[in-house]
């Protein structure tokens, strides 16, 4: 059963708000995955462990020190990661 209490409206509204100003911010980093994905010479290039591990890191540090569940926040990035990787790998393949 879906919950219309007037509680969630707004908290449905502020979510929206939030993804309002995410969304410019993924398109930017797509495209900017596109200029680095045209640079890259061999496939084996597309996925750089160190960098993602230092992401990692970096994204479960900053998680903690603004009160968000780093677990959760690491994963997501993770998860955005490896589809910008899967995109890249199909790309690839095309030029």
């Amino acid at each position: 059963m879906k919950n219309s209490s007037k509680e969630m409206k707004l908290i449905r509204m502020k979510i929206d708000k939030i993804d309002d100003k995410l969304l410019p911010l993924m398109v930017k980093r797509s495209k900017l995955v596109e200029k680095a994905l045209s640079l890259k010479k061999k496939q084996t290039e597309i996925v750089d462990k160190k960098r993602i591990n230092d992401i990692s890191k970096k994204i479960a540090k900053k998680s903690k020190e603004l009160g968000g569940n780093s677990k959760l926040l690491k994963s997501i990035w993770l998860s955005i990661i490896q589809n910008f990787i899967d995109y890249e790998n199909q790309e690839f393949n095309k030029k």
